[in-house]
């Protein structure tokens, strides 16, 4: 007999705004107990230290998830001058000091060589992999971790305020793998200081903003009054970025079987000009997505079933 698979299947998208002093972990398995669900994973991880938004993907909502981690991210910090700390935040040891404080107008002035298509080194307390171990794991046990720059894309990076002569609050707004940690580290070093993150917060990833989050403690409270499934976004909110194509019931079901669709029976209905060769589409019937599938060759091939 079969092992009976633990907790329900439920589909979609909560948004959770994490505390700090949590792990990303943490919150998922919390949020995975309080709505007995079987499949949980998150959408771009927060470190301990941060809060602000961590979209969490139930069941066949995690096939979705490259879409929400590949969307523009916003955030706010504040950084501390003077002081280079191990992990890039509060949580480290101090490593480096500098007596040397930045201006205002030194600030704004050295903003925007970190705006646009950027090298950046990870910190070496992230999970990126180093020979198949995560960085953060041979930063622990201080061994020497040497990462190579990555290209990232910082759309903007604003000085929002001068808190005093030790800190400034910013905010920024980047594509996929930026690391803000980073971001104030290099910063510092530009400006002829050392700093480190005191507070960060993330406000937007991908399509879902602070208005749709909700907090672990309000979670709570709702989960006494109102089925897990009332409270989740629907799958397809993942994909806003992406078309969105009609199909027929038949179509659809050729789709879930693994197999093309005629992209010609689909033009009949609908214009497909818009629709570049290569491209993924969110394949729809009666409002349900039904699979993400590529436009190749003539045909619309499935690419990632959707089960709903």
């Amino acid at each position: 007999m079969g092992r009976r698979r633990r907790g329900r299947d439920i589909h979609g998208w909560l948004v959770v705004d994490k505390p700090a002093g949590m792990t990303s972990s943490d919150v998922v398995n919390r949020v995975r107990r309080l709505f007995d669900a079987r499949k949980v994973g998150h959408g771009g991880t927060l470190d301990p230290l941060a809060t602000g938004l961590l979209p969490l993907a139930f069941g066949e909502a995690t096939k979705t998830v490259s879409y929400v981690m590949d969307g523009i991210k916003q955030y706010s910090f504040t950084v501390k001058w003077g002081e280079a700390r191990a992990t890039d935040d509060a949580e480290g040891d101090v490593v480096a000091t500098s007596p040397n404080r930045p201006t205002r107008d030194a600030i704004e002035a050295a903003l925007p060589a970190f705006i646009g298509e950027i090298e950046q080194v990870p910190p070496a307390y992230s999970a990126i992999k180093v020979d198949g171990a995560r960085a953060y794991d041979l930063a622990r046990a201080d061994k020497p971790v040497e990462l190579k720059p990555r290209t990232i894309w910082v759309e903007d990076f604003r000085l929002e305020e001068v808190l005093d002569s030790n800190q400034a609050a910013f905010s920024v707004v980047s594509g996929k793998g930026a690391y803000m940690r980073g971001l104030a580290r290099d910063l510092a070093r530009k400006l002829g200081t050392e700093g480190h993150i005191v507070a960060l917060r993330r406000t937007r990833i991908g399509p879902f903003c602070e208005a749709d989050a909700f907090s672990l403690d309000k979670l709570e409270q709702l989960g006494h009054i109102a089925p897990a499934e009332d409270l989740l976004r629907p799958v397809q909110d993942a994909l806003d970025d992406i078309p969105a194509l009609d199909l027929t019931e038949d179509e659809a079901r050729r789709l879930r079987c693994g197999q093309p669709v005629s992209a010609l029976q689909v033009a009949r209905r609908k214009s497909l000009r818009d629709i570049d060769q290569g491209a993924v589409v969110c394949a729809m019937t009666e409002g349900r997505p039904v699979a993400l599938a590529s436009f190749e060759g003539g045909e619309i091939r499935p690419v990632r079933v959707l089960n709903l």
